[in-house]
């Protein structure tokens, strides 16, 4: 980028020349100054507050390349955010996200900013919800998704994540010494699970909005419109999608396969932000549609960054008891050894007809 280009100060061009490599693609020239001039103000106030920006693999390009500290899933995040040295942690992403970090880092300041930013799948069950599972299941352990608020997380025996939850589900069986697990609260990432294990799977009926959407015909109208793309679905996907895609996995599963494989033509079938983001980084790719938005994750801006970091709000907190109960279930699961082999779901080889019980 040349100095002054978009009108830009030298200064601000020069700092911001990286991302706008990454961007542009994304942000149109007329989009650019007002964001880059933002871009530079937030990791200005960041060095102020001894603070770091988490940011989903869901943010829109200009915020995961441009304030980003640490990128990728939520799990990922919070387990970066524990490692940092940073006393503020500002979530880029949703609320249960900033609760998990939390969770995980009791003593730091969490801010996300905007309350708004929910998730319809950690909405869809409550703590409340999980006692009455345990009263019907009376001995079975309760594995929960990460997608999940702490009070949830706090009734639970061992959190999950889309990449390790094949995993967690046989530990779990294992060390109860039983033959059943209740995975909650995904209803497609548990049959999903189901089609990959000998374990019996209890799930409750949850979706995220995003992810249920999603059809074997957009797959199918997709082959046909680009015969050579590949297709890459994230497992909170309904079953017949996975076994349309050619490869299923979880985010940071599908971002390796797509670093690694470098396909010509590759089509996601998650997030919209997903692609954008890692375009950035592979340009060669042609990445093509349909994707979905989740209007929550929409809710995080270049702008209530800012303002959060100026402001210093909006604090999330977690009770104090909850956070003893939930760390412990989520620390079962870091502490578990990485999957043998790479966290994907084969859809091909799967046990077919496998049931769940929903409850």
């Amino acid at each position: 980028m040349a100095d002054g280009m978009f009108g830009l100060s030298e200064s601000t061009a020069r700092e911001t020349a990286p991302v706008w490599e990454k961007v542009k693609d994304h942000v149109t020239p007329i989009e650019w100054p007002a964001q880059a001039e933002l871009i530079v103000e937030i990791n200005r106030l960041k060095k102020e507050r001894d603070a770091v920006v988490l940011a989903h693999n869901y943010m829109t390009p200009e915020i995961f390349h441009g304030v980003g500290d640490y990128v990728g899933d939520s799990l990922g995040l919070a387990k970066e955010a524990a490692r940092s040295t940073a006393k503020v942690i500002v979530q880029a992403g949703v609320h249960f996200m900033a609760e998990t970090s939390k969770i995980l880092s009791p003593e730091k300041t969490v801010l996300i900013p905007d309350l708004r930013a929910g998730c319809s799948l950690a909405s869809s069950i409550t703590g409340a919800d999980v006692r009455l599972i345990k009263q019907r299941y009376p001995g079975l352990p309760v594995v929960t998704y990460v997608n999940t608020t702490a009070d949830v997380k706090a009734e639970t025996d061992i959190c999950c994540t889309s990449a390790n939850a094949v995993q967690v589900v046989e530990w779990a069986a294992k060390e109860w010494g039983v033959d059943r697990v209740i995975l909650i609260p995904d209803e497609f990432l548990a049959r999903n699970v189901a089609a990959q294990t000998n374990v019996g799977i209890i799930a409750w009926k949850g979706c995220c909005e995003v992810h249920e959407r999603f059809t074997a015909d957009d797959i199918g109208d997709m082959r046909a419109a680009y015969p050579g793309a590949e297709i890459l679905a994230h497992p909170e996907c309904p079953e017949e999608v996975l076994a349309a895609a050619d490869f299923a996995g979880s985010t940071a599963a599908m971002t390796d396969y797509v670093m690694a494989k470098k396909p010509k033509q590759v089509v996601l079938i998650t997030e919209c932000s997903m692609a954008s983001n890692i375009k950035g980084d592979v340009p060669e790719v042609d990445f093509i549609g349909p994707c979905n938005m989740c209007p929550h994750m929409k809710r995080i801006t270049l702008e209530n960054i800012r303002d959060c970091l100026l402001n210093m709000e909006f604090e999330v907190t977690v009770p104090e008891d909850q956070i003893e109960r939930a760390r412990l279930a989520v620390q079962r699961m870091v502490d578990l050894p990485p999957p043998a082999v790479p966290s994907r779901y084969d859809m091909i080889k799967a046990r077919h007809h496998v049931a769940v019980e929903l409850i």
